[in-house]
């Protein structure tokens, strides 16, 4: 089974059915002859940018939000750093330069890694503004960037 097939088959599912627990989600794939392992299913779950919310009924079940964009895999991590070209320090701020027209897309993958620090960005045709929270500290946002973009500031300091 490849993992797009299984990850199609736990939208299906999510989709149609209340699930309210990994152990459920298990049975429901094995039963269209998925086979996975729980660690396996957490870490689609997260990709799929599932989460629980309440049933209605005292309970718990999973759901799929709309308008989302999948968690960044290994391969998108190493087309995301090649293109940005400078780090800048902005009145706590961090502006990243990249090559033109991957902005965007950069902007995109560091806003999924969903992390408190950053508040959000704002992407041109080759330049994101990176804000962070109120309270983060300039070595707080660049440990996160760091977090989510593994090597950045040594490629950048090689440029």
């Amino acid at each position: 089974m490849q993992k797009a097939e299984r990850l199609l088959a736990i939208e299906k599912i999510l989709a149609s059915e209340d699930i309210a627990s990994h152990e459920v989600l298990l049975r429901k794939l094995k039963g269209k002859g998925i086979k996975c392992t729980q660690a396996t299913l957490s870490r689609n779950l997260r990709q799929l940018g599932a989460g629980r919310k309440p049933d209605g009924k005292g309970g718990y079940k999973y759901f799929l939000p709309e308008n989302r964009v999948t968690q960044a895999t290994s391969d998108e991590k190493l087309q995301v750093l090649p293109v940005i070209t400078s780090l800048l320090e902005a009145n706590g701020m961090i502006l990243i330069r990249t090559l033109p027209g991957n902005a965007s897309n950069t902007a995109i993958y560091i806003d999924n890694a969903s992390r408190f620090e950053i508040a959000g960005t704002i992407a041109g045709d080759d330049t994101i503004l990176v804000i962070p929270r109120n309270g983060i500290t300039d070595k707080q946002i660049h440990s996160c960037l760091e977090v989510i973009l593994p090597g950045l500031h040594e490629h950048v300091k090689n440029k």
